[in-house]
């Protein structure tokens, strides 16, 4: 609907009758929390997905994006899966500008990042990254990355995809974190490609 304000574009109609469900998030850059429903059985809550627009903003302009439910959904199931209760939101929409500045800072940015379309969460567990990272391949509905030396995982609702990638950068990635080690001819190709699923 036109009527609609931008923090609810991007919500898809969910079929009624499905099960109410609800997040209990921490956004580790501004201290704030989101704990309750955000959608019932008769589909997304408006008031919730409004607040969830503003808690998932790029805080670097705070500038609200789109949020999308199936983003929020993947997230959840995950955490039911391994049975988590609460997570930590390190990254969620990001305007173009924001993404720009972090692919000059840190490696592993992608260009055209689904954090740009709000479709896109990073997200630290207590302990059981590895295991929601396992959850989440096997639900195969999105990109799924794990970052072990930085205790997160990337979940979204783009095109299905895998990469895990360390926290040292290129250098690292492809040679080993310090002490570097020699990795054989099918570890150096498989970071190649991990590293080339990730950005292309």
């Amino acid at each position: 609907r036109k009527d609609q304000p931008d923090a609810l574009q991007g919500f898809a109609a969910l079929a009624q009758g499905a099960a109410p469900r609800r997040l209990d998030l921490k956004n580790a850059n501004t201290g704030e929390t989101f704990n309750g429903p955000y959608r019932d059985r008769d589909g997304p809550i408006p008031a919730a997905m409004v607040d969830l627009a503003h808690f998932l903003r790029d805080h670097h302009v705070n500038k609200i994006g789109p949020v999308h439910i199936e983003t929020l959904d993947f997230l959840a199931d995950v955490m039911d899966a391994v049975g988590e209760t609460h997570a930590t939101v390190l990254s969620a929409y990001r305007t173009p500008e924001t993404n720009r500045k972090l692919r000059e800072r840190y490696f592993g940015v992608a260009e055209k990042s689904q954090h740009l379309l709000g479709k896109a969460l990073d997200i630290t567990f207590s302990g059981k990254g590895a295991k929601a990272e396992q959850a989440a391949l096997t639900m195969q509905r999105g990109g799924v990355g794990w970052y072990p030396d930085s205790h997160f995982i990337h979940l979204d609702t783009g095109p299905v995809r895998h990469w895990e990638i360390d926290g040292g950068g290129i250098e690292n990635f492809l040679v080993g974190a310090p002490p570097h080690r020699v990795l054989s001819h099918r570890e150096l190709m498989r970071r190649y490609h991990a590293y080339a699923r990730h950005e292309f």
